[in-house]
């Protein structure tokens, strides 16, 4: 996995990780008034040589507490509930 933290003009923090065939960005932006943030997390993924597809989600910081929080229960039920299920399948 790659990161890379930056900063430019338009954001206001980067971070890239590379996961295989896919990246995902994870940038903090400044509204327009620049008075307030947000974040966006992109997932790019490559088809073809030179093509890219990008999907784009937008978190407002009034949200993130519920999004960690859904994010991190859906990370441990999979860990607990699946991941056993996958890497020792019950045998029948």
């Amino acid at each position: 996995m790659d990161q890379l933290d930056t900063a430019n003009s338009d954001n206001m923090f980067s971070r890239r990780v590379r996961a295989g065939k896919r990246t995902y960005f994870f940038d903090v932006k400044a509204t327009k008034s620049a008075k307030d943030f947000y974040i966006v997390i992109t997932e790019s993924r490559r088809i073809g040589e030179e093509r890219y597809v990008k999907h784009k989600l937008f978190l407002y910081k009034e949200d993130f507490g519920k999004f960690i929080d859904a994010l991190t229960g859906t990370v441990d039920t999979v860990e607990r509930e699946f991941l056993q299920k996958v890497e020792h399948p019950v045998e029948v």
